[in-house]
């Protein structure tokens, strides 16, 4: 994108990495603007909103665009997606100053889900094989420190399924080290909180007429070892995966970015 572009050259945003909290911009205590009651584009849910009995899950992997909409096109169980800045320094930045890096954040995505329709593990699958989680602050042609791929986790099962996951996901690809910032949401209550939502524009902002089909991720064309393999024995039947591997076959990631060329209709359940 080239507003980011131009501000990663300006702010440092190829940098050796993150800005301290003590030197990040000051934000503003006002939330975004045209969040409010704002209906998912596609969705047609609030996206504010966590219905009793749903979940949030939070990840990042680079340009937050094509990551948010790989998941609004799961076939069953997301209430809602929604893009923002997270696991940084500065109460609610703009995109300007996030895309300076001097903010801490990172562009994110967030998953409102029913854990009775989706398992938060297919979820987890789709961010690990939608992005390069080996390439550090960055993703493609997109650098710095707003497009660092990261796993954010709100309680314990979460945070035991990213790093189980991790492990295997790196052997998959050959050993190579992942960079993934992995953290807990409560850690940045400290600095003012962990997720601000993105301007309305960038909301599920690929399914809109005349919007560019950007997308700088990297897919590695690997896909994460069975469940079974790594994932934690007392949290195997909680986490089963929903998605059926022929779902993967067929709608999963591939090597290079291609999702934003497909559908912006959630994928049919009679196509797998």
């Amino acid at each position: 994108r080239m507003i980011g572009s131009i501000l990663d050259l300006l702010g440092g945003g190829d940098g050796p990495g993150m800005i301290s909290p003590d030197k990040a911009l000051p934000g503003r205590p006002d939330k975004m603007a045209g969040i409010t009651g704002l209906k998912h584009y596609v969705l047609n849910n609030d996206i504010e909103e966590v219905p009793d009995g749903y979940e949030e899950a939070v990840f990042a992997n680079g340009c937050f665009w094509g990551s948010e909409k790989s998941i609004w096109r799961l076939p069953k169980g997301i209430h809602s997606t929604a893009v923002g800045y997270c696991a940084g320094y500065t109460p609610n930045p703009t995109y300007e100053e996030a895309c300076s890096s001097q903010t801490g954040h990172t562009e994110g995505f967030r998953v409102v889900y029913n854990p009775a329709e989706i398992s938060y593990v297919d979820i987890l699958r789709m961010f690990w094989e939608n992005h390069d989680p080996t390439q550090y602050m960055g993703q493609g042609n997109d650098r710095g420190s707003q497009y660092r791929s990261g796993a954010y986790y709100f309680n314990d099962d979460q945070k035991r399924l990213i790093e189980a996951s991790k492990v295997a996901y790196e052997k998959a690809l050959g050993d190579r080290e992942i960079k993934t910032e992995i953290a807990g949401a409560g850690d940045y209550e400290k600095y003012g909180g962990f997720w601000y939502f993105a301007e309305a524009y960038h909301q599920q902002y690929l399914s809109k007429p005349g919007a560019r089909p950007y997308c700088s991720a990297q897919p590695q064309g690997v896909s994460l070892p069975s469940f079974d393999s790594w994932a934690p024995k007392d949290l195997q039947e909680k986490y089963k995966p929903t998605l059926p591997e022929s779902f993967w076959a067929k709608h999963g990631p591939v090597k290079g970015c291609s999702v934003v060329q497909l559908s912006n209709e959630p994928v049919s359940e009679s196509s797998y």
